[in-house]
Formats: C-alpha cells, sequence, structure tokens
C-alpha cells in the first residue's frame, strides 16, 4: 500500500512527465499546421513523417535533441527542435543515426543550434561507429545569424570534416536530397558514402538561379541548375534518382539492408530480468520536494535486474554509491549520489548529495575498477557539489575531488549519464556531465543544472548587486531589496529548468523516468558497436 508520501511524489512526477509531453507536441509540429500543409502540397513529407517511414515497423525512434532551441531565437519566430530531427532508429534492423532537416522551419535554415544538434548526432556516429542518414531538406545558413554559424570551430563547416573522417573511419553514411540543398550545404550528400535524389523536390547547388544570375548574369532554373535528371545523367554527383519521398526512402531501407558486418566491443551481456519492481513505481521514489532527501538504493533497485545489486564498499563513503548490477542484461558500473543524510565510518553526520572526500576517493577507485574490467558506466546525478568548509579543505577534499574527475576524465569505458535532480558545480563534473564526453546524457524533468543551487546563488548575486548600487551612492531599503532579490531568483531559476539545459543541448533529451533502464540499455547497445577501446590511464593522481 502506497504512503501518503509516496502518492505525492507519483503525482508531483506524472504532472511533470505530463507537461513535458505536451510541450513536446507543440515542438513536434516544427513550423505547424499550415507550413506542414505547404510542404505536403509540394509532394513532400515531413521530416517526421520521413524518419516514421524509415525506421522499422512496429520500432520506436529514440529523439535527441527535441527541445533543441526551446524558448530561444524568439525574435525570428522560434526555432522548433533546431529546424532538425536527430535520433537513434532501426533500419532493417541495423541501429543508426538519423538526422533528417526539417523544411517546416524557416525552411530547414541552420540556426547557431542547428549546426550544434548536427555536430552532437555526427558525434554518436562517430563515438558509437553507427551508421548515419541523412535527410536532406534545408535551404542552408540562417544568414541573419550568419556570423555564428558559418567559420568557427564548432559551426556549419566542422560537419563535412566530420563526413571526411568518418568516410575514413568506415562509418557508413548515406545522403538523401529531398528538398532544397544549396550553398556549402551541398558537400554534406557528396561527402557522404552514396547519394539519392528525389525528381522534381530535390536540387542541389553551390549557388541557385538568382545568385547565378547576380554572379555571373546567367539565367537558367533550378532543374537545370541542380535537379535530379542533371545530377544523376549529366553530372554524376548523386547514385540514385528517386521518383518521390517514399521510393526513395524504401532504396535507402535497401542500401541499409545490406551493409555487411561490423566487429563490436563484446561488453558483457545475458538474458535481462526485470526488476522485481513495477517500472512505474519508480514515480513514487523521488521526493515531490526536490530538497528532501530520499534513499537513492530504491531508485536504483527499480532500474537493475532482478533488482540485484553487488554494492562496493558500502560502509565507507556513504555519499556515492557504487554497485556493479546488470541493466536490461547488461553488465554495468553504477555511480549515484546518496541524497539520505548519512553518517561517516567515524560517526560524523554527512549531508545528502554532498561529496566528502571518502565518497570522492570511493568513486574514483571503483571508476578505475570498472575501467580495468571494461565495463560500462552509469552515472545517476542527484549532487549539490562538494563538501566546503575550513574542516573539508584542511581534509584536502580539493585533492580528493580532482583525483574524482580525473577518473572519470580518463575514462575510456562507456559512460550513461542521468541527471535525476541537482546538477551543481563541481559535482556535475565529478558525476560525468556534458564536459566529460558522456555516450549519451538523459535529464529527467525534475533536472537541475547550474553552478550553484538557487538560493546560494540568488543570495550572493543580491550581495554583489547591493555593494555596486551602494558603490552608486544609492539608498537600498528593505522592499527594494527583496525585489532584487525575487528577480534575481526568478531569472536563476529559469536558468536551472532541464528545458533550458536541453534548449541548449546540455543534455541529450529530457525523458519520461520509467523509460530510463530501457535508455540506458539502447545506449549501451549503441556504445557496444564501437570496438575501439583505448588502454585506462589516469595520469598523476594526488594520494
Amino acid at each position: 500500500m502506497q504512503s501518503l508520501e509516496q502518492n505525492k511524489n507519483e503525482d508531483n512526477l506524472k504532472l511533470l512527465v505530463a507537461n513535458m509531453k505536451h510541450r513536446w507536441q507543440k515542438v513536434a509540429l516544427g513550423g505547424g499546421e499550415r507550413a506542414i500543409k505547404k510542404q505536403h502540397e509540394q509532394g513532400k513529407m515531413t521530416a517526421r513523417e520521413r524518419v516514421s517511414a524509415l525506421i522499422d515497423p512496429k520500432s520506436e525512434f529514440t529523439e535527441i535533441g527535441a527541445f533543441a532551441a526551446y524558448n530561444m531565437y524568439e525574435e525570428y519566430g522560434g526555432c522548433p527542435a533546431g529546424g532538425v530531427v536527430c535520433g537513434l532508429g532501426y533500419v532493417q534492423k541495423r541501429l543508426c543515426v538519423i538526422v533528417a532537416n526539417d523544411a517546416t522551419v524557416k525552411a530547414g535554415a541552420w540556426f547557431p543550434i542547428t549546426g550544434k544538434k548536427n555536430l552532437r548526432a555526427q558525434e554518436i556516429a562517430i563515438e558509437n561507429r553507427l551508421p548515419i542518414i541523412y535527410l536532406v531538406d534545408s535551404a542552408g545558413v540562417f544568414l541573419p545569424m550568419q556570423d555564428e554559424i558559418f567559420p568557427d570551430k564548432e559551426h556549419f563547416g566542422r560537419i563535412f570534416r566530420n563526413n571526411a573522417q568518418m568516410s575514413a573511419m568506415g562509418i557508413p553514411q548515406i545522403a538523401a536530397v529531398m528538398g532544397s540543398c544549396v550553398a556549402g550545404g551541398a558537400y554534406l550528400p557528396i561527402m557522404s558514402d552514396e547519394a539519392l535524389i528525389v525528381e522534381k523536390t530535390g536540387s542541389i547547388f553551390l549557388a541557385g538561379p538568382y545568385l547565378v544570375k547576380a554572379a555571373i548574369g546567367e539565367e537558367v532554373d533550378a532543374e537545370t541548375l541542380g535537379g535530379a535528371f542533371m545530377h544523376n545523367h549529366i553530372s554524376g554527383v548523386c547514385d540514385y534518382e528517386m521518383p518521390n519521398d517514399q521510393a526513395c526512402i524504401d532504396k535507402i531501407r535497401s542500401l541499409v539492408g545490406k551493409l555487411g558486418p561490423f566487429e563490436k566491443a563484446n561488453f558483457d551481456r545475458i538474458k535481462p530480468v526485470a526488476p522485481q519492481f513495477p517500472v512505474e513505481n519508480i514515480y513514487q521514489v523521488y521526493p515531490e520536494n526536490g530538497a528532501k532527501p530520499y534513499d537513492m538504493r530504491q531508485l536504483m533497485l527499480h532500474l537493475v535486474d532482478n533488482s540485484e545489486m553487488d554494492e562496493y564498499k558500502a560502509g565507507y563513503g556513504k555519499t556515492i554509491i557504487c554497485a556493479y548490477a546488470r541493466i536490461d542484461g547488461w553488465s554495468v558500473g553504477i555511480v549515484a549520489n546518496q541524497r539520505e543524510v548519512v553518517k561517516s565510518a567515524k560517526g560524523e553526520m554527512q549531508f545528502g548529495g554532498v561529496i566528502y572526500s571518502d565518497s570522492a576517493d570511493k568513486a574514483a577507485r571503483f571508476i578505475m575498477n570498472c575501467n580495468q574490467k571494461r565495463i560500462p558506466l552509469v552515472f545517476l546525478q542527484d549532487v549539490t557539489g562538494f563538501m566546503v568548509g575550513s574542516r573539508s579543505e584542511q581534509g584536502g577534499i580539493i585533492k580528493d575531488g580532482a583525483k574524482m574527475v580525473n577518473a572519470v576524465a580518463n575514462s575510456v569505458v562507456p559512460k550513461i549519464t542521468i541527471v535525476v535532480g541537482n546538477s551543481y558545480g563541481a559535482g556535475n563534473y565529478a558525476m560525468c556531465g556534458k564536459a566529460y564526453d558522456p555516450r549519451f546524457i538523459f535529464a529527467w524533468p525534475t533536472a537541475q543544472i547550474a553552478v550553484m543551487g538557487g538560493t546560494q546563488a540568488a543570495k550572493t548575486l543580491l550581495q554583489i548587486k547591493v555593494s555596486s548600487l551602494k558603490k552608486q551612492g544609492k539608498e537600498i531599503d528593505e522592499a527594494t531589496e527583496a525585489a532584487l532579490l525575487k528577480e534575481i531568483q526568478d531569472k536563476y531559476a529559469e536558468q536551472t529548468t532541464p528545458y533550458y539545459a536541453a534548449a541548449r543541448l546540455w543534455v541529450d533529451e529530457i525523458i519520461d523516468p520509467k523509460d530510463t533502464r530501457k535508455l540506458i540499455s539502447l545506449s549501451l547497445e549503441a556504445a557496444n558497436h564501437n570496438p575501439n577501446i583505448p588502454p585506462f590511464k589516469t595520469g598523476v593522481l594526488q594520494t
């Protein structure tokens, strides 16, 4: 029988999940119903329709970056999902990365976040040695923001550099031109291994008819300049000429179905066993008030096979739980923040969610063990940072924290990160945040990512603001100070939400908590496709 507290927890999380799905439904409309209708009138499928037709029947598409650009670029009317649909899907029973430009959003033009999202998709393909399929339908760079998408290392041009390197790595790349493909973007399909183009709707050229007229005075129509017939019968740029979107997708499926076998990492996996707890009961574990303590082990028991774990150093460093387990049959090492208030080995009280010296030391050794044994790592983040204060500093918290960060940074086995709750400060780094190259990083709707907690940050920022105003000779009364504090708190609270993080691709996706086990398993399946695991080295570790 559920307790009142469990009921509150469940209701709160279900409400957050419902809110997330409602937001996603709006995002999934892309440029809106009118733009979708226009695409259909042109004889074209939408990006999401193309993806649905491409993946195997009754299989799921795991989207990456659905909330990219969420509440961004409002001055330009927004850019839902960054104007591109990306994710993992099975094509002919083979796991692939799929990238589909959404032409309902500004004609598929590339905003800065569009480039970042495309690069993330390529990064996933590279790290996991997965085939990648591009469904191209884009007007090219969004010119009002060209300075933020064109010249830098992580900008548009990096896409083509990756095309070349992925080809050298032997990662299959198939590109289908199903709409516009202009200017620099024209290199993407042609730098892929094979290129398809759809008659009448597909076109490839470095400069369109208007620019050609302006540049050299030649008058030419789009079909003659870069249509399907020209590129298949005259230039030889493309390999397959397809009559429509569906035929093009069928041809891609046929090509993927004939790919040869590839070597795998062979991470240990046995027949999966479901946890002893129903998957939906995971909603009952995380507290309605995210600041409340709870036992992270209870959450873990909802994820691991048969709810069984071999806990490492259970009586030491209790604010981090380290355990060997299986998730959907895969052997994993789990590193998780314990949010309960516990006693250290010396009998001292330790606050939940804080990393102490003994916890950091334990976690570093466990991470090294997993690398030694070729066991993938799963991080469950709910961390408020490292312990502060004179006692911790004198005890060498920086040294022990650095040891853990070193182990995470140099880890060579796949790392999967789930941001369950708080992800603050250096705790984000030590628990394998985005900067530490997790193969995949997902966030619950309860996640909060920031340099420090909202209350501490707001008070610190308030002190700075008040001090600055006083230096200007302004008197600050209590009412003014209270108004300033609220303004700071509201702004900071907005910046710590999972949607703010997902909009900027600090996390790959916001997920329903009950899908956590399934997504960890899929991530490990993807990671298993890359057999290249270098030797594990840590360099200098302070002891």
